[in-house]
């Protein structure tokens, strides 16, 4: 499978990402883009999975509880996070009028946390790094907030500003956490781009990646570093999932 990977708005479920495609062990990864009045449904089987509103409003039914998520855009404000378990269905419904673009990934998982909507004050930020490095995250779902495989950030990086840096890695190499990783990425304004890189110092690994809004980058292997152009903000979305965090 290509490692770079173009949104298809032609359909419904614009990215689609699962461990047999990626080529990898846990991580699956979908954008859906809903219309309005259109229903989405899925089962998380034995996956936990999570779901991030990008942009519209929509209601998500887990287990007959109904949870309303809406976001004007990704450079607008933050999102709500809905966690859901192993062993359920999740029913998404887009609002009459009201288009809904959402994010949701999952991996295998026991049961061990509820299902929970995170909202934005459960949501740690931070700013991380210096100079041409500095860059704002935000820990959707991340230490202290429970699950048991997965880790979701959302990272805004001015225009010119690298993120990523110090590279690093999460594949094993020298006794680091093993780690699945997709980046989803957003441009303001959306002509803006960046470029990627993979690649590790032990083998002849290396990809470049040169970005547009709406693109999605899989982290397979080795470092890995994100510099935006200077004409533009730019926002990622990363799900990660691997090794067992508790």
């Amino acid at each position: 499978m290509d490692h770079l990977i173009k949104s298809n708005y032609d359909e419904t479920v614009v990215l689609n990402v699962t461990p047999e495609s990626a080529g990898w062990q846990y991580l699956r990864f979908q954008l859906v883009a809903l219309p309005a009045g259109q229903t989405f449904r899925t089962a998380t089987r034995n996956n936990e999975m999570a779901l991030v509103p990008l942009a519209g409003r929509g209601i998500c039914t887990v287990a007959g509880k109904r949870f309303e998520l809406a976001r004007k855009g990704v450079f607008a404000e933050l999102p709500s996070v809905l966690y859901v378990p192993p062993g359920q269905s999740l029913q998404v419904e887009a609002e009459a009028g009201v288009d809904f673009e959402f994010a949701l990934g999952g991996a295998p998982a026991e049961g061990k946390y509820p299902l929970r909507l995170f909202t934005p004050t459960d949501i740690k930020r931070e700013v991380r790094g210096g100079d041409a490095a500095r860059r704002q995250v935000h820990h959707l779902l991340a230490s202290p907030l429970p699950a048991e495989r997965l880790i979701l950030y959302e990272v805004y990086v001015p225009g010119g500003r690298w993120s990523g840096w110090p590279p690093h890695c999460h594949d094993g190499y020298r006794g680091a956490p093993y780690l699945e990783e997709t980046y989803y990425f957003r441009f303001d304004p959306a002509y803006g781009f960046a470029m990627h890189r993979n690649y590790r110092v032990d083998s002849d690994f290396d990809e470049v990646f040169p970005l547009r809004d709406g693109d999605l980058v899989l982290v397979t292997q080795g470092f890995h570093s994100t510099a935006a152009a200077p004409n533009c903000n730019m926002y990622f979305l990363n799900y990660l999932a691997g090794d067992l965090l508790n």
